[in-house]
């Protein structure tokens, strides 16, 4: 990509703060009392022993329009194709009730479109929602900046000019995170605490569900015939993009074709897991219950029982688009969504407590995946850039403790995202899932037993509890 060094290392610096803090089946192997698991990694068949599903058939071979976009730098009657283009909707706030901006990027090669969820942490109360005391938070709560797709046009799954991007044809939809409730909070909420000044209130609006369905409603005047669509994000975009899927669906109705979703170390775990005291906060901060009630009698999983169990929500989306394809990739050594999923509900964990937590949370996730035919995964082991969270991105190290590599990031994008036992990263993974002909498989690595945080990473991955 035609970047400089500088704007690079910018870029990856921005999406640090943002990310970081302030082939087998489920016969893999069990979790050990500190979070190991054994076995060799084999793939597994996503339609084998649990069901078959019909492939979806889409055909790309209608005409792009001519009015959607143009490569004439003279022309501007027209938007610039393969450029970022700032959309702003009325009435749709950021979390200190700022205008919400998202961005878009036509394509005149492809009727495709990829929608892509912005990642960047959560907030429910006084102290994750300012920032206060280091507590990790959310992303751009006063609001998005014009310029806001210089930090992120760089991540694999938003790149134009490389054939390391699998969707790098596709239409793209970018939707902006500022509201601190993984796009799909319905509230405003006043949250009281206290620093250094003394007691303080504040504002808050978790108007992510709003959002998004603005967004939804805007593309489908926009892409009114669209073959193949793609539905991602890492980090709370990733559960941004489970989380809405339905809405998505049937916001954008007949206009799709055949439809996927790569949901990028954002998992909706059961809330029979340690999982549960993090469901039970964001319950009430985020009033995700009237998210849920909008829902009622559309999917084939009763409401009452999502809003106990918000992790049945990759069941009822599988079921309800039978012909989709659904995935879920994370590393089994994270070590940021998983602070934020346990963190500050255990307090004193260690890593391994938070790893051993993790890994029981993805082994009830391994089984429901395994009994329904188009749910699939891939776990990859570890990668030690950005404390092992977001395999989608590319290798950005953990600056300052281990410095960005620029020439790695250009060049190598999936670097570290390999299962290589099998002979497949990422990439291939993706490749895969959006081509309907494959059969859909699942995996994840075995255990590596010399691949682990170097003590200083580990600390500095762990701060700001």
């Amino acid at each position: 990509m035609k970047r400089t060094i500088t704007g690079w290392l910018c870029a990856a610096a921005a999406t640090m703060a943002l990310l970081a803090p302030a082939c087998s089946s489920s016969d893999n192997g069990t979790a050990s009392q500190g979070g190991d698991a054994g076995g060799d990694a084999t793939p597994s068949d996503a339609g084998g022993g649990k069901g078959t599903f019909e492939a979806c058939t889409p055909d790309e071979s209608a005409k792009v329009p001519d009015d959607r976009c143009t490569t004439d730098p003279t022309n501007t009657a027209l938007p610039q194709c393969g450029q970022w283009v700032k959309v702003e909707l009325p009435g749709l706030v950021c979390g200190d009730g700022s205008q919400f901006k998202f961005f878009v990027n036509y394509s005149n090669k492809s009727n495709n479109v990829e929608i892509n969820f912005e990642p960047g942490g959560a907030c429910w109360d006084y102290d994750s929602c300012s920032g206060n005391g280091g507590i990790r938070g959310a992303a751009n709560p006063h609001g998005i900046s014009d310029d806001h797709m210089s930090t992120y046009s760089f991540l694999n799954l938003l790149r134009r000019d490389t054939d390391q991007n699998p969707a790098q044809d596709y239409n793209m939809v970018f939707v902006s995170y500022c509201t601190g409730d993984i796009h799909t909070g319905d509230n405003v909420a006043t949250y009281s605490g206290t620093t250094d000044a003394g007691p303080q209130t504040m504002t808050f609006h978790h108007e992510g569900h709003k959002n998004t369905l603005a967004v939804v409603d805007w593309m489908k005047k926009k892409f009114t015939a669209v073959p193949k669509l793609l539905v991602t994000g890492c980090s709370a975009g990733g559960a941004g993009a489970i989380l809405n899927y339905h809405s998505i669906r049937t916001g954008l109705g007949s206009n799709v074709q055949c439809s996927y979703m790569l949901d990028d170390s954002g998992p909706i775990f059961h809330s029979d897991g340690p999982s549960k005291q993090l469901l039970d906060k964001i319950r009430t901060s985020w009033n995700t219950d009237a998210v849920l009630d909008s829902y009622e009698g559309q999917l084939p999983i009763q409401v009452a029982d999502l809003k106990v169990d918000p992790g049945l929500i990759s069941q009822a989306i599988a079921q309800k688009y039978p012909h989709d394809r659904l995935s879920l990739v994370a590393y089994r050594m994270d070590l940021n969504y998983s602070l934020y999923s346990y963190q500050r509900f255990f307090p004193g964990s260690t890593e391994a407590d938070i790893h051993a937590k993790w890994w029981l949370d993805l082994q009830e996730t391994i089984k429901v995946y395994d009994s329904v035919p188009n749910l699939s995964y891939y776990f990859p082991f570890f990668r030690s850039d950005n404390c092992s969270h977001c395999v989608s991105i590319p290798p950005i190290g953990n600056p300052p403790l281990e410095p960005l590599d620029v020439q790695k990031v250009e060049n190598t994008p999936w670097s570290g995202t390999e299962i290589p036992e099998m002979q497949i990263d990422l990439k291939q993974f993706s490749i895969d899932l959006l081509d309907d002909k494959k059969s859909l498989k699942s995996y994840v690595q075995s255990v590596k037993s010399d691949e682990s945080f170097i003590p200083t990473v580990s600390a500095s991955c762990m701060e700001g509890g």
